[in-house]
């Protein structure tokens, strides 16, 4: 099994940053400061997303990511908070060898390729809402980009994460309003009955496409 040191390891500076993004949710991971210094790469990223859906509908983000350098990104991160109130699976997609893990709030995948400057990489998954779930979801979505030293190119996750690497954040907030069903509601001329939500974009998967599970039962 995949998820060991060399993929929980990278949640740490996302949860450094819960405080920013407090409107997502707690999480239960290690605390580590978000790196302060000028990053090897810089990333821009771009987050297309549901703009409503109904109760216990889906939600569809497509992250895309783009060096912008100076240096190639070697050990990074795309993923990042996803909204409460979903069910524990989700359907997910992105380049070949990409790996994930999902705990609590976070959902975060490497890639197992480097990026040069100029490239790009990319993450796109499905998550269902419980029924129950009102008002919007929220997400804070992005890329996590460590600096490798030099010479640590050839060495496996698990040694990357022992070495204590600090993280860039490189993240964008999604809302998402939840909007049907409404109850009706009476007018003078009687009962109203308010117009159903806009369908969801049609979401176009990779083949394969994955299933994740939250390592956490209650999200």
């Amino acid at each position: 099994m995949f998820l060991g040191v060399g993929l929980v390891a990278p949640l740490a500076p996302l949860a450094a940053a819960v405080p920013a993004a407090a409107q997502v949710a707690p999480v239960a991971a290690p605390v580590v400061a978000a790196a302060k210094k000028d990053p090897f790469s810089k990333f821009r990223v771009s987050v297309s997303y549901t703009k409503a859906t109904k109760r216990g509908g889906k939600i569809t983000y497509y992250i895309k990511a783009k060096n912008l350098g100076p240096y190639a990104a070697d050990y990074f991160g795309i993923g990042g908070f996803v909204p409460k109130g979903v069910v524990p699976t989700l359907k997910w997609g992105g380049p070949k060898g990409t790996k994930c893990v999902w705990q609590d709030q976070i959902f975060l995948c490497m890639p197992r390729y480097q990026v040069k400057v100029g490239g790009t990489t990319w993450l796109n998954f499905q998550l269902t809402l419980k029924k129950n779930t009102k008002g919007s979801a929220k997400a804070k979505l992005g890329v996590v980009a460590y600096d490798l030293p030099t010479g640590a190119e050839n060495l496996d996750q698990e040694e990357l994460a022992r070495m204590g690497l600090k993280g860039h954040l490189y993240m964008k907030n999604t809302k998402t309003k939840i909007v049907w069903p409404q109850k009706k509601r009476r007018t003078g001329n009687g009962t109203y009955t308010p117009p159903p939500p806009p369908p969801p974009p049609k979401w176009n998967p990779p083949s394969p496409t994955r299933v994740e599970r939250n390592e956490k039962k209650d999200t």
